[in-house]
């Protein structure tokens, strides 16, 4: 008992030391309701670490969002995907606030927006304020909580960035208070042989291992029998108050015979660098089972900037006749923390479980360029598309190839280059690069097409042709009819579909003036609000043209009355 409240006390120095290097008092917080979190400041992603916290707003949207401090607005982004609407705050103590996923903006700032969106005529518009252009003060209203990009729920993101270099920084160090009395939970443990001949319980490759919960809490795993150099992995995840999701820890420390062998957290990490927690998980574990281990072991080409500290990369070298106790240290930033002991006895034993050897014969060198012709298209990979070298799958075809598949990870984008050369002119133009997911559904690639040749770059993996999209765009009103009279409407709805390469581009007319329709591609709908009043007159004739990846178009009119 007394050994646990050491650890708690342990980790709360810790806490307390990382809070001391950035203000506790100086920001509010951006909702006036209680924090709750649906995802922590570095927490697995697909392909990256989530770079904020996602608060919970009752799903609602339409909350008021607060400068957290005084300021002035830095940059403004407007897109259909990643942060949707999101506002940057630089604040005079070097630190920059972000709020990501708006419904809007506050008044000064939505006014701003839609002066330069109307001058662009775009809905996407990006823009960096001068200095002092656009103020607010702590607590002024500067934004509405919403669900646009690619947000799957309403909710606030919230960063806060160093102003110097843009590394994000845990929000949770400047004094937010989160409700969290939980320790976090352990899902899995494995073990892993790193060297040439290595065995962990007579197997030559990664095995699962099994522990037993102990009465004070913690976690004593089965003894292990290993030989050669050794790491561990362990899949786990932190649950705070007042909700059900799981969310990433904060911390692992890994020691071996009280000496710390590896340690990492989430304080910060930058945005360079955040696509190598593909290095960080077994990838080809995660894409079997979608379970992302973190091994305790740093990979050579594991570029990240997390680490505490390391000794051997966190590998153990286990020698014949020696005993080891590996100690793990699972915690969250409240100091809840869970402990996993691991008893590990050097012997050599028999090897009854052997390494999968598949060869082919196409072999990457992941540090050189790599070129292959599979007939219907070419296929170069630049140096350090991958971390390593591996024997690659590669099938050739008339119209499709196949790139192995996504148990490898790609760092880099990869160029794939068809030759359009058998189709007809007029077939070409509706022909686009497609990737074909298990079910063998086409999905578009961005491609260009040049010099005879059909491009695209891309870090996916798979199996991909040439598909041909014939069929235009459609487009539906939703909230109105012909020669309806809209005297009471707010806006005015119409959803735009496209079935097969997907749509590129839009625009709208009223009585001849571009409006701004605001595009939310997750319910495929397009909107107009009668606030901007582009027209004063009463009859107005709508016009909205749709096109979709491959030039086709669709053109929709109507008229309606409004006073």
């Amino acid at each position: 008992m007394r050994c646990n409240t050491l650890l708690v006390l342990f980790f709360i120095a810790l806490h307390l030391s990382a809070q001391k290097k950035y203000p506790q008092d100086e920001f509010r917080s951006p909702l006036d309701i209680p924090l709750v979190l649906a995802g922590t400041f570095g927490e697995l992603r697909s392909n990256h670490f989530h770079s904020g916290m996602d608060i919970k707003t009752q799903q609602r949207e339409g909350l008021p969002v607060f400068a957290i401090g005084d300021g002035t607005v830095t940059r403004i982004k407007v897109s259909h995907w990643g942060y949707g609407k999101a506002l940057y705050i630089a604040h005079p103590n070097g630190y920059t606030s972000v709020y990501a996923h708006l419904q809007k903006f506050g008044p000064e700032i939505e006014e701003y927006v839609k002066k330069v969106q109307y001058q662009k005529q775009s809905y996407e518009v990006e823009m960096f304020p001068d200095y002092g252009e656009l103020k607010v003060t702590k607590g002024s209203t500067i934004a509405y909580s919403g669900n646009t990009g690619g947000s799957a729920g309403p909710h606030l993101h919230f960063e806060i960035r160093n102003s110097v270099n843009s590394k994000p920084t845990n929000p949770l160090l400047y004094g937010y208070e989160v409700r969290d009395a939980t320790d976090p939970t352990l899902l899995g443990l494995y073990g892993y042989p790193l060297s040439e001949g290595g065995l962990i319980n007579q197997s030559a490759k990664k095995i699962q291992l099994n522990y037993t919960r102990q009465s004070d809490g913690s976690f004593l795993a089965d003894k292990v029998t290993a030989s050669g150099t050794i790491g561990f992995g362990i899949n786990t995840f932190d649950r705070l108050d007042m909700a059900a999701n799981k969310n990433g820890v904060y911390a692992i420390k890994q020691s071996v015979n009280g000496r710390t062998y590896s340690e990492f957290d989430f304080e910060t990490f930058s945005f360079g660098e955040t696509r190598y927690i593909n290095t960080l998980i077994d990838y080809a574990h995660f894409y079997d089972h979608r379970q992302r281990i973190q091994k305790c072991f740093k990979e050579p080409y594991n570029h990240l900037s997390i680490y505490k500290s390391l000794y051997n990369d966190g590998k153990i070298k286990v020698e014949e006749g020696m005993s080891y106790n590996v100690e793990m240290l699972i915690s969250d930033l409240e100091g809840n923390t869970t402990k996993l002991i691991i008893p590990v006895e050097g012997k050599r034993e028999e090897e009854k479980i052997s390494k999968d050897d598949e060869t082919t014969e196409n072999f990457i060198i992941a540090t050189k360029p790599n070129n292959f012709d599979l007939g219907a298209a070419k296929v170069y990979f630049p140096a350090s598309t991958f971390y390593e070298d591996f024997f690659i799958h590669l099938e050739k075809g008339n119209d499709t190839i196949t790139i192995h598949d996504n148990s490898v990870a790609a760092h880099r984008n990869f160029t794939i280059s068809f030759d359009p050369s058998k189709y007809s002119t007029e077939e070409r133009k509706q022909l686009f690069i497609a990737h074909l997911d298990s079910r063998m559904w086409p999905s578009y690639s961005k491609t260009y097409k040049r010099d005879g040749s059909f491009t695209t770059r891309t870090r996916t993996l798979g199996t991909y042709t040439l598909v041909r999209d014939s069929v235009a765009p459609q487009i539906r009103p939703k909230n109105f009819k012909e020669k309806q009279w809209l005297s009471n409407y707010n806006y005015l709805s119409l959803s735009i579909s496209d079935d097969l390469s997907g749509i590129d581009s839009y625009s709208a007319t009223l009585n001849g003036k571009w409006i701004l329709m605001e595009y939310e591609p997750k319910t495929n709908t397009i909107t107009y609000n009668f606030e901007d009043n582009v027209t004063s007159e009463t009859e107005c004739e709508l016009k909205v043209t749709v096109t979709d990846n491959v030039g086709n178009s669709s053109t929709y009119t109507s008229s309606f009355f409004r006073k």
